[in-house]
């Protein structure tokens, strides 16, 4: 089935109501759905669990519904940075909840989910504080912790370039976390630079296949 190609970033977010878990791709401003973003801000779509690589930057996208405590919940691997004060404070204040994972575990555990595998063992945070309350086994004389996958009920996407049928290419680092968002959510929203017909993307160059994009924005403008 072909995805729904949105008219506005506003009608592709539309869906997203209160509670959901919404997974937003990016790492650092590679490659994030800031108009996706600043949709889902005026939507007003509140308590949600968000799952980024970071916890937003200055006074832009993710940080500005961290800003109007919109987020719940964060989920990720690089929390702290100089311009990451909106977290910040909402963390000191106790309005926000962290789920700190190393970097190379988030991105397993979201593919994990689009794989439909059930869960892992890895060598990442044996031993610290991330293992407490985890599954822990020692194979051939080394410590694994076991980690679960992360599934969504969104993920908000940044491409360079659909086809009608959904089929995605990136620019470049904007890759970032994408393509395996794409398969871990219940739904996944896409914005792009520009929208083509079937034929125009060569099939060597597709990196998400049509058949996991649910909504398609075309948006432009992209750097």
């Amino acid at each position: 089935m072909a995805p729904r190609i949105a008219t506005s970033a506003a009608h592709a977010v539309a869906e997203i109501t209160d509670g959901a878990t919404v997974l937003i791709g990016g790492f650092g401003n590679a490659g994030q759905p800031m108009e996706l973003i600043d949709a889902l801000m005026d939507c007003g779509a509140k308590d949600l669990t968000v799952v980024n690589n970071n916890a937003g930057q200055a006074d832009a996208g993710l940080a500005l519904l961290i800003k109007e405590r919109r987020v719940k919940k964060i989920i990720c691997s690089f929390p702290r940075q100089p311009d990451s004060w909106h977290f910040d404070e909402a963390y000191r204040a106790g309005e926000i909840e962290l789920e700190l994972v190393p970097q190379g575990n988030l991105a397993e555990r979201i593919r994990a989910a689009g794989a439909g595998i059930g869960g892992f063992f890895t060598p990442t945070g044996y031993g610290t504080l991330l293992a407490e309350g985890k599954e822990t086994r020692v194979i051939d004389g080394k410590g694994y912790v076991l980690e679960t996958p992360i599934h969504a009920d969104f993920a908000l996407i940044k491409a360079l370039k659909a086809d009608t049928l959904g089929n995605l290419v990136y620019r470049k680092t904007a890759r970032n976390f994408g393509p395996i968002m794409a398969t871990a959510a219940k739904a996944a929203i896409v914005q792009v630079d520009e929208v083509v017909q079937p034929g125009a993307i060569d099939p060597e160059n597709v990196i998400t296949p049509g058949i996991f994009v649910d909504t398609v924005v075309e948006l432009g403008g992209q750097k």
